[in-house]
């Protein structure tokens, strides 16, 4: 490889470092889709409540860092952060004003784990909602019990 030139120099102050796949690293907040462990979408962030399968991989992956999309609100984000903190995971609020991409969060390590499935597909049971079990009416007990 040969020495860079006054040109190359000139082009790195203006455009900065040369990077491999930007459209990629655009999408998934910086980082790569190789890196990653689990990704949500904005919209899937704003629901009410935290992904179980969110919660699990912070858990199974301790050494990672979660991104979250500078460009929403941070009270749909506080209930990641709050997350991240309690397992010790790292986070940065990732903003690019010129880019919108529909990524909302991403857990990624710095070196590439190539896992298969990112996305988190399905409407999944949320940690901090449950909804109790309704009690049947004693007419409508008795009625079973009849016919």
């Amino acid at each position: 490889m040969s020495k860079p030139s006054i040109d190359d120099y000139l082009e790195n102050g203006m455009y900065g470092q040369k990077q491999t796949k930007p459209d990629e690293r655009r999408k998934f907040l910086g980082s790569l889709r190789e890196r990653i462990v689990i990704a949500l979408t904005q919209s899937q962030v704003r629901e009410k409540g935290v992904y179980k399968e969110v919660q699990d991989r912070m858990k199974q992956h301790p050494d990672a860092k979660l991104l979250l999309n500078g460009n929403m609100s941070y009270t749909f984000l506080s209930k990641y952060i709050k997350l991240a903190d309690a397992h010790h995971i790292p986070f940065s609020m990732v903003t690019n004003k010129d880019i919108e991409t529909e990524i909302g969060l991403v857990l990624a390590y710095d070196h590439a784990i190539d896992l298969e499935e990112i996305y988190v597909q399905k409407q999944s049971e949320k940690v901090s909602e449950s909804k109790p079990k309704q009690k049947k009416s004693l007419l409508s007990s008795i009625k079973n019990k009849l016919f």
